[in-house]
C-alpha cells in the first residue's frame, strides 16, 4: 500500500520495496545546491526544495533524488557537514511525504546521516574511488546502492576520458567495484549499476556506453541510465551558436529515457520529469507492458 503522504493529489510509493517492479521508473531530480550545471540555486533553500521535490512527484517520479554537492566537470568540493545542512531537513520532509528518496553523495557521513533522516538508497558518484567506508555501511545497512562508473574527481575527470574500448573499460572497472561490494556483504538484488554518462566520458564515448547498455543489464543488476541535460546531448544537438544550453536538451533526454526504456533499464534520473514519464509509458505501451503507466494511488488498499 502507498504512503499516505500526497503530492498534488499524488501518493508517494513509500519505501523502496514498494517501488513498481515491472516497468522502467523515472527518478526525478532536486540539486540544492548553488552552482549545479542545469539548475543550481532554483531550488537550493528548505521550502524550494522541498516544493519541487513534491513537484516532482506529482509530474511522475517513483524516486527523488537529492543532492546537495554539484558533482559537474570543475565543481567545487564542500564537506560532509555543509552537505548535509542542505539536505537533511530536506529529505526528513519529503519522507515524510511519502517519497521514495535517493541520495546523491559520495561521503560515508552524509550516507549514514540521510538513511537515519528517512532516505531510501544511496547513490554513490565516486566511481574508482569509491571508499571502503562507503562500502562497509551500505552492506551493515543492508540498502539499495547505486554503483556508478567514474574515474577522477570532477575537476580531474575529463582529462581521464582516455580509452582503447570504452564500453569494454567501463564494465570491466564497473564489475570490479562490483566485486567490492558484493564481498563486503550488500545483496546482490540491492546493487544498482550505472554506467556514469558524462563522467570521465566526452561526446562519443557515451554513446557507445549506451549503445553497450544490454551488457550491463547482462551483469542481472538493475542499472540507472543518467543522461539528463548532458553535455554530450548539447554536442548531439550543437548548431552554429554552438552546444544546446542545458535548458534545451529535455526532448531529447525523454527520447534516451523512451530508450532506455525499452532495452529495460531499472530507472532513468531526469530534471524534467513530465517528458520522461511520458516517453517511459509510451515505450511500455509499444512493448505490451500493462498498464505503462503505475500511479501509487492504483495500488492504495491492495
Amino acid at each position: 500500500m502507498a504512503a499516505p503522504g500526497t503530492a498534488g493529489g499524488r501518493a508517494g510509493w513509500g519505501s523502496f520495496e514498494a517501488l513498481p517492479t515491472d516497468r522502467t521508473l523515472v527518478m526525478g531530480i532536486l540539486n540544492v545546491t548553488p552552482d549545479s550545471f542545469s539548475d543550481g540555486g532554483a531550488h537550493a533553500g528548505h521550502r524550494a526544495a522541498v516544493a519541487h521535490g513534491l513537484r516532482l512527484m506529482a509530474e511522475g517520479a517513483d524516486l527523488v533524488d537529492v543532492g546537495g554537492e554539484s558533482t559537474r566537470p570543475g565543481s567545487e568540493r564542500i564537506g560532509p557537514a555543509e552537505e548535509q545542512r542542505r539536505i537533511l531537513p530536506v529529505v526528513a520532509e519529503l519522507a515524510a511525504a511519502g517519497a521514495v528518496l535517493s541520495v546523491d553523495t559520495f561521503h560515508p557521513e552524509t550516507a549514514e546521516a540521510v538513511l537515519d533522516a528517512g532516505a531510501h538508497v544511496i547513490n554513490d558518484v565516486s566511481g574508482l574511488s569509491t571508499s571502503a567506508e562507503m562500502i562497509a555501511l551500505v552492506a551493515q545497512r543492508r540498502v539499495p546502492y547505486v554503483l556508478m562508473h567514474a574515474r577522477g574527481t570532477p575537476g580531474t575527470m575529463d582529462s581521464l576520458a582516455v580509452y582503447d574500448d570504452v564500453a569494454g573499460e567501463v564494465l570491466g572497472e564497473l564489475e570490479q567495484l562490483r566485486a567490492r561490494v558484493l564481498e563486503a556483504g550488500l545483496p546482490p538484488e540491492l546493487l544498482i549499476l550505472d554506467p556514469g554518462l558524462g563522467f570521465a566520458k566526452r561526446g562519443a564515448q557515451n554513446w557507445a556506453v549506451l549503445r553497450a547498455l544490454p551488457r550491463l543489464l547482462g551483469t542481472g543488476h538493475r542499472v540507472l541510465v543518467a543522461g539528463s541535460r548532458k553535455r554530450f546531448l548539447g554536442g548531439l544537438l550543437e548548431d552554429a551558436a554552438g552546444p544546446r544550453p542545458p535548458g534545451g536538451r529535455d526532448v531529447a533526454t525523454a527520447a534516451l529515457s523512451a530508450l532506455a526504456a525499452r532495452e529495460g533499464a531499472w530507472a532513468v534520473r531526469v530534471h524534467d520529469v513530465r517528458s520522461s514519464a511520458d516517453a517511459v509509458a509510451v515505450a511500455h505501451a509499444w512493448a505490451g507492458v500493462e498498464p505503462p503507466v503505475l500511479r501509487p494511488s492504483a495500488g492504495a488498499g491492495a
